[in-house]
């Protein structure tokens, strides 16, 4: 087992967790993308027989799992089962869970909680739209802060603090309509602060119009539920009665969730 150089007044690394828990994470940023050897060796930077050897025993152990060729990998059920873990565990989203089923029955749109994660978001819930002829299950995935008004509505609330650390360089390119300019940007998180929700305007899937709103429940804010509306049906009433809906909940979730409880350090 390879250790690094323990960094000053701190403790060292264990090298192959290290490079176990990159894999992990790799692999569950590909969504449902399998990944062959090469090309976690390259990404990740670590030798070829090293990564083979990671890989063999996260398979073995069921936290990646294999195609029927044994050249393909991806998040295997042992990483669900941690997954739902986090999820029945955290005392949020209890409160959040009933308020997105009652938003979804009330506005028959997609509706979703998310939190905040380095420079992405989460999805931890979504409750799609009966107008959708396909469900999608979102739980799970991750998108970067800055494309989405979950994102927004949370890095408007840190533009005082620690924003930086939340924002990739370059700022990534998702649609034609993504914000990629740093100083659009910080405009646009400015208005969203005045503004009191974030707009996310097919900025990470063309033809939707979404609506972020931080849940300012813990300090600091990590959570934000949001609505997307395709724009073909989006009119100016429409918007208002969204908006207006949203910002009720919000501010419900926030009376009934415990203050804090739950989190650990800063993410």
């Amino acid at each position: 087992m390879t250790e690094t150089d323990p960094p000053e007044g701190g403790v060292r690394e264990v090298k192959s967790a290290a490079y176990a828990v990159e894999i992990l994470e790799l692999l569950s940023s590909r969504q449902n993308r399998p990944a062959r050897l090469r090309e976690i060796s390259e990404a990740l930077g670590i030798p070829k027989s090293s990564c083979y050897a990671l890989l063999r025993t996260l398979s073995q152990r069921g936290w990646v799992r294999r195609d029927e060729t044994g050249t393909l990998y991806g998040v295997g059920i042992r990483a669900l089962m941690a997954g739902m873990s986090y999820l029945d565990a955290d005392p949020h989203l209890r409160f959040v869970q009933p308020m997105l089923d009652s938003l979804n029955e009330q506005l028959d749109e997609t509706v979703h909680f998310g939190r905040l994660d380095g420079n992405d978001i989460i999805y931890l819930a979504t409750r799609e739209s009966s107008q959708y002829l396909r469900v999608i299950n979102r739980v799970g995935r991750r998108l970067p802060a800055s494309a989405t008004s979950l994102g927004k509505a949370l890095l408007a609330q840190r533009m005082d603090v620690d924003l930086d650390a939340h924002l990739m360089t370059p700022l990534p390119q998702l649609t034609p309509h993504t914000i990629t300019d740093r100083r659009v940007l910080l405009d646009d998180l400015s208005t969203t602060r005045d503004r009191g929700y974030a707009i996310d305007l097919e900025e990470n899937t063309a033809g939707l119009k979404c609506f972020g709103f931080a849940l300012r429940y813990a300090n600091p804010v990590l959570d934000a539920i949001s609505c997307s509306v395709p724009l073909a049906r989006l009119t100016k009433k429409r918007e208002a009665e969204i908006v207006s809906v949203m910002l009720a909940a919000a501010a419900a979730i926030e009376r009934q969730s415990p203050m804090g409880e739950g989190y650990g350090a800063t993410l």
